[in-house]
């Protein structure tokens, strides 16, 4: 037997015998609290920590740092350790190009003065040579002179930067060839050089790769 609510003997569930009260009221079920509006979630912000500027992916625009830790940072070529390029005449060499009894080698004269001249490595290729202004060429390191070495072609040679701050030097075939510490550079070969490295070309100049001034 169930009992109604008000205590009442009932044989039915549903309804009591007795006084027909619902045996059970359905619970009346409460109103919920309308949901609330989540707030947006804040768009993330990171800035490089090498160069502080704002993040638009996995390496930095600017300084090339890798935001994911797996690798070394990349900076943009030639924008590692600064280097610059000094210019000289050295007498040795041109002892040595006479002896081999080069092209004009008997119209070649050692200059009496040539001062040393620094360039400054940097962007992703320097091009070495003498200024052409019919072929409207103008290398970053201008042999031209005065004193002007004549065994120097018009783009002689070329400096090409690397992303890890290295350099390679390469001859695009040069008329009299370049050599690095004494030894033929073959041609558009590119071959590693850094500092106190010197580069011979033309009759009688010298470059010397240096660490130049941070």
């Amino acid at each position: 037997m169930a009992t109604c609510p008000q205590g009442h003997q009932s044989g039915d569930d549903d309804y009591c015998d007795f006084c027909g009260m619902q045996m059970a009221a359905a619970p009346q079920a409460q109103p919920s609290a309308p949901p609330q509006p989540s707030s947006p979630p804040e768009a993330a912000t990171e800035d490089c920590p090498i160069c502080q500027t704002p993040r638009a992916g996995q390496f930095c625009e600017v300084c090339g740092h890798d935001y994911s830790g797996t690798g070394a940072d990349l900076p943009l070529p030639g924008a590692g350790a600064r280097f610059e390029a000094v210019t000289a005449a050295d007498r040795a060499y041109y002892d040595k190009v006479i002896a081999e009894g080069g092209p004009d080698a008997d119209a070649m004269a050692f200059p009496p003065y040539c001062p040393e001249r620094s360039f400054a490595l940097h962007g992703e290729q320097v091009r070495i040579g003498r200024h052409s202004r019919a072929r409207n060429l103008r290398p970053e390191i201008d042999l031209t002179g005065p004193p002007e070495d004549p065994g120097v072609s018009h783009l002689h040679a070329v400096l090409l930067g690397q992303p890890d701050g290295s350099w390679l030097l390469v001859d695009p075939g040069s008329a009299n060839g370049t050599q690095l510490n004494g030894k033929p550079l073959k041609v558009n070969v590119p071959v590693q050089v850094g500092p106190g490295d010197r580069i011979h070309l033309g009759a009688w100049t010298v470059i010397t790769i240096r660490e130049g001034t941070p």
